[in-house]
This record gives C-alpha cells, structure tokens and sequence, in this order.
C-alpha cells in the first residue's frame, strides 16, 4: 500500500474522515491516497469498529493449529539432547517404544530443524524473512558491530551492540579498538556477569562469531557452547533478518553519531553510557506498543560460571582429545581433521547410521564426520546455519 512513509497513520485518518463525509466519493479518495477500493474500504469498517488509530496490523495468524504442542517439542528435543546423532526417524520410534504418541517422521524432522538441531534440506525454499520475536527475554539476543566510525585522534571505533529481541533491551554497547575475539569475550563476560547468560545468540557469519569459510566453527563460538550459549546465523547477506539489531543501529546513529564529533574511544564511551541509559529506560519504543525495553526486560536466571566449564561426556562414550598444535584426533589408527576451534578439545567418536561411518561431537553438536570405508580423512563438517529466522 503506497502510504507516505511519514505520518501514514494521520493520513489514514484523513481519508476515513473525509471518505464518511455526506456524499463522498469513496472510490476517487482511494486513487488520490494511492490505495486500492478494498484496502480503503477495510479501512473504514475498522474506523466504526472503534479503531481509530488505524495503526498497522500484524499478519501473525492468531493460530497455527497444525503446529504440534510445546509439550510433544519438549519430548522430540529430550530424545535428541540424550541422543545427538538420532534422526528424526530413531526419535519417532523411540517415543512410540515408550508409549508416548508420537507425530509423524516429517514433523519430528522439522521439530529439530526449527530448534536448531539439525541442518535444514539445502533444497528448502528460500524464506522471505518474515518478522519473529522470542516469547521472554534472553531466549535470544541479537549481536552484532556496526562497522566503524573514524574519530577525531585518527583512531577508529567499533562499536559492539547486543540487543534483547523480546525486550530490545541493550545489554551491551561497547566503544571497541578492533573486532577481535579478545575484546569481545572481555564484554561479553562483563556483560554476562551483570545480566545473566542468554539460551542463544543471533549474529551475521563475520568474524569473529563467524568466518568466510562457510565452516563458522570459532575459538569464540567454542567458547560460548561452554557455557551453554548457542549462536545461530543469519542467511547471508540477508541483513533484514537481524532486523532488531539493524534497527538499533539506525537510531544510535541518528542519536549519537549525528549529533556529535568524537575524538576519542572514551568519549564516544561515556556517550555510549548515558544513551544505553536513555534508551533502556526513558526512550519509548515504537515496536513495544510505546513502552521502554527496561518494561519487558529482566536479568537472565543463569549466571557466569567463575571456572569455564569442561565438557562432559558419559563413561561408555569413545572420547578424543584433539591436538594442540594440529586440529587432528586419533581413531582406529588414523588422523582425522577436525575444526581448528576445538584444538585442545574432549570431543566424541560416535557411531553414525551407516557402517564404517562416524560423527565427531562436541558435546551434542556435529562438527567432523569420519568414514574408515575409504581411509581418507574427511573435511569438517559447516556448522548448521539458520535457513530462516528463529521462530
């Protein structure tokens, strides 16, 4: 609907009004407002319905019927958890084994990959991009850097921004040197030791979260699989789909950057800091119904660990530790290549579904295959890359 992008809903307004006055032409209003008879039209029931605002609606079906229960989800993920290289096909019968009615082998399958357990069919249909939000604060938080701004001493910012999607709370807005893992673990811990540890991230596949190899297994990424953090990646080149983030990012440049020339990182700093604050807690949100983030956000229940932890696999399990100077385990006599990020690593040789092939695990998650039918080692395996927004 061609609405100017400024005030649509005022002229909204206008055309309701003007298209009841005594006598109006109703289908010449529509073409002089750019719309159709029928969107102007709905526009008019809506208005002596009551809604006078007029505002947008959202297009989110008031229920997905076909959708299977929470309860049966929770089942489907508690068979995979305990066996990570199951597919869909051992979990259905698994749970009719155990008596639990079971849903059909496709819908198990696309369980796991809405939850990020498996990799989607690289044949799927590209998905448009549509709008999600998490239920509750820290099921997701969006990461990312928005490029750099040159400051007056010839330095450079780079500032580090994670959002909250369900609250668009910013926990983090950093004035950083470069984009390295060091300076980001450094806020992140910081971050996570004052509001508690998210359930997963969102980021775009650069570094250092991601790289250009396609394989976006990270010393960071290792790092927060440890503390029990997923991070799930956008589809490349689709920016749209870290939506929340971008928009933040608009608004910081429209409230900080134009308004001031900084010289140096700790100036754009203590900016940093008093805006976070604003926008936390003063700033009306349009997305949130004209509330502030700080309404819908609080701290995460999972606090740092003071000790990073180890991971843990059960006494039966064939364990490998990989190499510290070489990204290789030994199994059955031979080297096999695994991520450079997991040099030092306890991983896991379990058995796949074919003879003679194995997975390579870190804790649940796949990253290496083995196959002793051919005796060649077997390159990495591209860690699962969200197809579509997290739902």
């Amino acid at each position: 609907m061609p609405w100017n992008k400024v005030s649509v809903m005022e002229q909204r307004q206008e055309f309701v009004r003007l298209a009841l006055q005594e006598g109006a032409n109703r289908r010449q209003l529509c073409r002089r407002f750019g719309i159709s008879p029928d969107v102007g039209y709905k526009l008019i029931k809506r208005w002596k319905t009551g809604d006078h605002e007029l505002a947008d609606q959202s297009r989110r079906p008031k229920r997905t019927p076909r959708r299977s229960a929470a309860s049966v989800e929770a089942q489907v993920l508690a068979v995979r958890d305990k066996h990570s290289a199951w597919g869909a096909r051992k979990i259905v019968h698994c749970l009719k084994r155990d008596g639990v009615a079971s849903p059909a082998q496709s819908t198990v399958h696309q369980i796991l990959c809405r939850n990020g357990r498996v990799e989607p069919s690289k044949n799927a249909p590209p998905n448009p991009g549509h709008r999600f939000e998490k239920e509750a604060p820290n099921l997701l938080w969006q990461m990312d850097f928005k490029g750099h701004r040159a400051l007056a001493d010839g330095s450079r910012c780079h500032p580090l921004t994670i959002v909250d999607d369900y609250s668009r709370y910013a926990v983090c807005l950093q004035a950083c040197i470069n984009e390295q893992r060091a300076i980001v673990q450094e806020h992140l811990t910081a971050t996570f030791q004052r509001y508690g540890l998210p359930e997963a991230f969102y980021t775009d596949n650069g570094s250092p979260w991601g790289d250009t190899s396609g394989v976006h297994w990270t010393g960071l990424k290792v790092w927060l699989l440890k503390l029990g953090i997923r991070v799930i990646h956008a589809r490349p080149c689709h920016p749209q789909a870290r939506g929340k983030n971008e928009r933040f990012h608009r608004t910081m440049d429209a409230e900080v950057f134009a308004m001031h020339r900084f010289r140096t990182l700790s100036e754009v700093q203590r900016a940093f800091d008093d805006w976070r604050m604003i926008y936390n807690h003063e700033r009306p949100h349009q997305g949130l119904d004209m509330c502030v983030p700080a309404d819908r956000f609080r701290p995460s229940s999972r606090t740092m660990p003071e000790q990073l932890p180890e991971i843990e696999y059960d006494s039966s399990e064939m364990v490998r530790r990989a190499s510290s100077t070489r990204a290789y385990i030994s199994f059955k006599g031979q080297l096999w290549k695994v991520p450079q990020a997991f040099a030092r690593e306890l991983l896991a040789v379990r058995p796949l579904d074919r003879d003679g092939h194995y997975g390579i695990f870190f804790a649940s998650w796949h990253v290496a295959s083995i196959d002793l039918t051919d005796g060649k080692s077997v390159s990495d395996v591209s860690e699962q890359m969200s197809a579509m927004s997290p739902g």
